[in-house]
């Protein structure tokens, strides 16, 4: 939510090798073999070169080197987001990340500390949504019962999750419905 849609780099960077743009999409969503690659990242299980070489091979790519850096290059952080969580996390309220991610080292580690109570990595956790462990930590991690949280993702089965533990979920598609979301659960005044 803070950035622009994995799906939108995912398509770029399609397109710059020739390829269809969904491919990515399409091989995350009809080949488990390729979804338990991104998986094996995000919980450790892979390490960056594994997940290049395993998954550079499922594209058809003579030289993986740099695939992730690559995949991941047209996002871009998105103000308005920022902004908010900065304003929700000024407000008194505490603020947590929980990232399908493989490493901390590939965020700005000093917006992480000023946007955030918290960060959860599932690289780094080993787990990662929608289980229900990683949201039950992120909470943990911040001091708020589940039921006291205030999830937000792009992806439904990640909303799932955090609903399945009693969060509360939204689901991100526009900044502008976000935040109003936002504003309409938490009673804070957000900039637009």
């Amino acid at each position: 939510m803070l950035t622009t849609p994995v799906w939108d780099s995912f398509s770029s960077y399609c397109e710059s090798e020739g390829l269809d743009p969904e491919t990515i999409r399409n091989l995350f969503k009809t080949d488990p073999a390729a979804l338990a690659d991104l998986r094996g990242l995000e919980t450790g299980a892979l390490s960056e070169q594994e997940f290049e070489a395993a998954f550079g091979a499922r594209l058809g790519l003579k030289d993986p080197d740099g695939l992730i850096d690559s995949m991941f290059a047209g996002m871009v952080a998105v103000p308005a987001m920022t902004d908010a969580v900065r304003e929700l996390r000024t407000s008194g309220l505490k603020t947590g990340l929980v990232s399908n991610s493989w490493s901390v080292d590939h965020y700005d580690r000093d917006l992480l500390a000023e946007l955030f109570d918290d960060t959860v990595i599932s690289a780094e956790v080993s787990m990662h949504k929608p289980e229900p462990e990683i949201y039950l930590l992120a909470a943990e991690r911040i001091g708020a019962a589940p039921e006291a949280c205030v999830f937000i993702d792009d992806l439904r089965e990640n909303c799932e999750g955090a609903e399945a533990v009693g969060m509360t979920a939204v689901r991100h598609r526009e900044p502008a419905e976000t935040l109003a979301r936002l504003q309409e659960l938490l009673s804070v005044e957000l900039p637009t």
